[in-house]
């Protein structure tokens, strides 16, 4: 046998033993092209009617007019938004299986107990909706009425003032012991099933204080049955614009913020990430969808998918670390 015809059969083997990789990266390709060929799946971890769904449906009208298919919206809540984000894990990485996610099951749960999925290995960023604060409300008969007011009561009576919130390990139970770090203060914790009869108990006087999601308290903001004091955010609230928030009341530095993202299952081909995230993108472009996000208390966030994933590792770090030391158990 020549050298050359030695070459030449090593070349035909390595094409023949690299057949089945390539003909698998092809039809990847492939697929990713025609995408979206079929109707689009879109996972939500809690049922119709609350903040996912009320951020969610506004963006349908215009992703489907930019991907061409429709959105079928499926509920699977239960267990802090969990069990949808294990099934979403677990779906093909084909497209047809999103997630419209929030913060929690991405960023606080996986810190605070085992999981059936990784918040990094087991998705693929897409891009955020949108961002916002929970709102620090009390009942009127509270004396205070700005952040400073408030640490002065709680230091003067240590573990007196208790604070309500949805549940342990929700985006209010990890704002509160932010605000119990920062300030040096100790409040007692008593925790809900849910954000409405949280409410319901401020309303009527049973809890003085809330760190309520900002659709849930706004209503009573509003026709002045309870009184808020600030906002967890960064920016104040549009739908509360009278509001400060707790880093402008002398907390500098002091954010807790919610977010609600798409995200696909792990290894979701760049082609169909690049289609998804261009049509979020365009649908928080649209003014009246920027306007029905901002009615539930949060602002639009449109950006990357390398931003996004970037803010979840951020945020995963951030609240791993108050979980920590606040030695929260979500058993």
């Amino acid at each position: 046998m020549t050298q050359t015809s030695g070459a030449n059969r090593r070349r035909v083997l390595a094409a023949a033993l690299g057949l089945p990789l390539a003909g698998a990266i092809g039809r990847a390709f492939a697929q990713s092209q025609g995408w979206p060929d079929k109707p689009v799946r879109i996972v939500l971890g809690y049922p119709p009617g609350g903040a996912a769904d009320g951020t969610a449906r506004p963006l349908e009208p215009k992703m489907q007019a930019m991907l061409g298919q429709p959105l079928l919206f499926d509920y699977k809540p239960g267990a802090g938004a969990t069990i949808a984000a294990d099934f979403t894990a677990k779906a093909p990485a084909d497209g047809y299986t999103l997630h419209f996610i929030d913060s929690g099951p991405m960023t606080i749960l996986p810190n605070g107990k085992k999981l059936g999925y990784d918040p990094f290995a087991s998705f693929t960023p897409i891009g955020m909706a949108c961002d916002g604060g929970t709102l620090l409300v009390a009942h009127p008969s509270v004396k205070a009425s700005t952040v400073q007011e408030l640490i002065a009561e709680a230091k003067a009576r240590p573990g007196s003032l208790s604070y309500g919130t949805s549940g342990i390990g929700g985006a209010g139970h990890l704002a509160a012991e932010l605000f119990q770090s920062m300030t040096g203060t100790q409040m007692t914790h008593v925790p809900y099933k849910g954000g409405s009869q949280a409410v319901a108990d401020l309303v009527g006087g049973q809890v003085p204080l809330l760190f309520s999601s900002m659709a849930t308290a706004i209503p009573h903001v509003k026709t002045g049955k309870i009184k808020a004091i600030a906002v967890t955010s960064t920016a104040r609230a549009s739908a509360l614009p009278e509001v400060p928030t707790v880093a402008e009341q002398g907390l500098a530095g002091f954010e807790a913020s919610v977010w609600f993202a798409l995200v696909g299952p792990a290894k979701l081909p760049a082609e169909i990430v690049a289609k998804a995230n261009a049509a979020l993108n365009a649908a928080l472009a649209e003014p009246a969808v920027q306007e029905a996000i901002r009615k539930q208390g949060y602002e639009p966030a449109p950006g990357s998918a390398e931003a996004f994933a970037a803010r979840i590792r951020a945020d995963h770090e951030k609240w791993g670390k108050v979980i920590r030391d606040a030695k929260i158990s979500f058993a």
